[in-house]
């Protein structure tokens, strides 16, 4: 599928030994390089290689022989992070890849499941099929043998040259070893500006095998073919005058007998891994999502993307400023939540710096990690009740602010559930308007209440705002006139309700104009 406004340049390599490997019918393809496909010649001495390994279970990478992959982790950024479920997207492939590639979520790229239907990649390109519209210039290669990531355009829209194989057909053991032999060549041999190379196989063996010993053996092959072409690109007789970045992803993970599309965590797990300029050693940030790969890019090519493309990510080395990432250190695990595992450090009561929670109405008894507005990761609290949409949280980052009266409601309890979290006071002196920034996920049911209340100088809290509806994972904003004479004024986000839904709260900012 062409991509509207943007120009076919590409070269199909069509791989040889995938062609005499039909005729045999052999369920596994030969290693072999298939002709490398030719590009012009690159402009930019900032290169990024993306690698994306297929259903790659971060978890499991440990256990494997893969030191590439834990070089790469030393040497650079690792940030870990889950998937959403349905009903925003399947933990399936074709929306994976479309995150990665456009940058943005589901609800905005339409990539629901394998089937494609609903994509907007005319509104949200790939990151190969931007950079072709912004910087056409560049020299753009792709790599794939899953097919569809060509069919649909989902990452090779806007290459240059590409090489594109049939794995659903051929296999993928012998087509990953081609797609690697003739990257290679491309990396060390030409002079390509961005490269994105896809390897499936892993995802392969863990449907057809699980995630044990098999699984750990494919990750080892394919450690070592991103290893090969690492080794490219510092053979290059350019390499001294050039700053490249590599990065490593996956589209979602696996149970541990194989299978993906559902809202396990074993399912949701991705991550993000890269080393380049910029980029810090040995990092491990907790506010990283598969949507930063796209921003990436454009950022280590020096490229600033315009608001008008909608981006959710950002790059693996800018961190966020949000308050609640703070009390990462002061996480702690279970107390009444049965079904999280006890090695997961996930929620606090205690706020920020600066800010408090009033539970003073609260109800009592009921389960205590969710006893008036907590402080949890995506992990700890979507770990709580799967499929009840706790998956869609996707934007918020790292530790966030939640209000759970259904999970509260699940142990014995008297009253209601009533508690407030107030910011700091923020300085408006000379402003004329103030406007509060959030990202939140409301679920409405019957009586709950979720009001927004200003409080300027300490006086009496007005409402601002009220939801009387469902907000899924969007990010807000509420402008408040600043009265005369005012000089600061504080937020409260509250929130009642009995057995009901929850309300999240994450990245927090406040601008005065």
């Amino acid at each position: 599928m062409s991509i509207p406004g943007i120009s076919r340049r590409t070269v199909l390599a069509a791989g040889a030994a995938g062609t005499a490997l039909a005729a045999t019918g052999l369920a596994t393809a030969p290693t072999a390089t298939a002709a490398a496909p030719t590009l012009p010649d690159g402009t930019s001495s900032d290169k990024v290689l993306v690698v994306g390994m297929d259903g790659l279970r971060h978890d499991r990478i440990e256990a494997a022989a893969a030191p590439n992959l834990k070089r790469m982790m030393a040497e650079g950024t690792y940030g870990l992070s889950l998937l959403y479920a349905n009903p925003m997207a399947a933990t399936s492939s074709g929306p994976g890849w479309s995150t990665i590639s456009t940058g943005v979520w589901p609800d905005k790229h339409g990539v629901r499941d394998n089937s494609f239907t609903g994509r907007n990649y005319t509104q949200y390109p790939g990151f190969l099929a931007r950079l072709h519209q912004v910087r056409p210039q560049l020299s753009l290669y792709a790599a794939v043998d899953w097919k569809p990531l060509d069919t649909y355009g989902t990452v090779t829209a806007g290459a240059d040259a590409k090489l594109v194989l049939d794995g659903d057909r051929d296999g993928y053991v012998g087509h990953d070893e081609t797609i690697t032999a003739t990257s290679v060549s491309v990396l060390r041999d030409q002079n390509p500006d961005v490269a994105f190379v896809y390897l499936g196989n892993t995802d392969v063996v863990a449907h057809s095998s699980g995630t044990g010993q098999k699984y750990l053996d494919a990750i080892a092959v394919q450690d070592a073919q991103l290893g090969r072409m690492i080794a490219a690109v510092e053979a290059r007789p350019t390499y001294a005058a050039e700053r490249w970045t590599v990065i490593v992803c996956t589209d979602h993970g696996h149970v541990n007998t194989g299978g993906h599309g559902g809202s396990s965590i074993e399912e949701r797990r991705t991550f993000v891994l890269a080393t380049g300029p910029g980029i810090a050693a040995g990092a491990r940030p907790i506010d990283t999502r598969l949507v930063d790969v796209a921003a990436t890019v454009f950022h280590q090519l020096g490229i600033a993307p315009d608001p008008s493309w909608g981006l959710d990510g950002k790059p693996i080395q800018a961190r966020t400023t949000d308050p609640f990432d703070s009390l990462q250190s002061s996480l702690t695990g279970r107390v009444d939540e049965a079904g999280i595992p006890a090695g997961v450090l996930g929620f606090t009561h205690t706020p920020p710096s600066g800010w408090s929670v009033i539970d003073n109405a609260m109800g009592t008894g009921g389960v205590t990690e969710w006893r008036g507005w907590s402080f949890a990761t995506d992990e700890f609290w979507s770990r709580t009740h799967r499929d009840q949409w706790r998956e869609l949280n996707v934007r918020a980052r790292g530790v966030f602010a939640v209000a759970d009266s259904d999970e509260w409601a699940d142990k014995s309890f008297s009253g209601t559930y009533d508690s407030t979290l107030v910011t700091p006071a923020y300085a408006v002196s000379g402003a004329s308007r103030v406007t509060l920034g959030f990202t939140t996920l409301y679920r409405q049911e019957g009586s709950q209440t979720a009001q927004i209340l200003a409080s300027f100088n300490g006086g009496t809290p007005t409402v601002v705002k009220s939801y009387t509806s469902d907000v899924l994972s969007q990010p807000q904003t509420v402008t408040v006139p600043v009265p005369a004479g005012a000089s600061n004024v504080s937020f409260r986000f509250r929130y009642t309700g009995s057995n009901n839904w929850y309300w999240t709260v994450d990245g927090v900012t406040v601008t005065t104009s």
